[in-house]
């Protein structure tokens, strides 16, 4: 299934906004996730980094390895759930939940969309 157009753009524009907020919220853990400065700190950027660097390495559209499809998604689920988690852990459950389902939509969509769009050749 082709999404029209209109919907495409908007699904991708939806995925770069998880993929920034995923990255937020993880920083966000890490900073409340410790009671000394240097540890939140350190949390606080790391966290992020990793997700950015493995979905650098091997999710984003350009990444660094082409891996198959079943790759792609398991960095998506591992950064994205990761993210779900640390909502869940910063006290906001519904958010936490909210997100998950929002990204797991865009997900879907946008992987059912790059399929039909391989298969005609575009």
């Amino acid at each position: 299934m082709k999404l029209p157009g209109p919907l495409h753009v908007l699904n991708e524009g939806l995925a770069f906004v998880l993929e920034v907020a995923a990255l937020a919220v993880l920083g966000w853990w890490g900073w409340e996730s410790a009671e000394n400065v240097a540890l939140r700190l350190l949390l606080a950027v790391a966290a992020p980094a990793v997700a950015a660097v493995v979905w650098g390495l091997f999710a984003a559209p350009r990444a660094r390895f082409r891996v198959p499809l079943a790759g792609v998604l398991l960095v998506k689920a591992l950064v994205f759930g990761a993210a779900a988690v640390a909502l869940y852990a910063l006290d906001r459950p519904g958010w936490a939940v909210a997100f998950a389902a929002v990204a797991l939509v865009n997900t879907v969509l946008a992987t059912v969309d790059r399929q039909a769009a391989m298969h005609r050749g575009a």
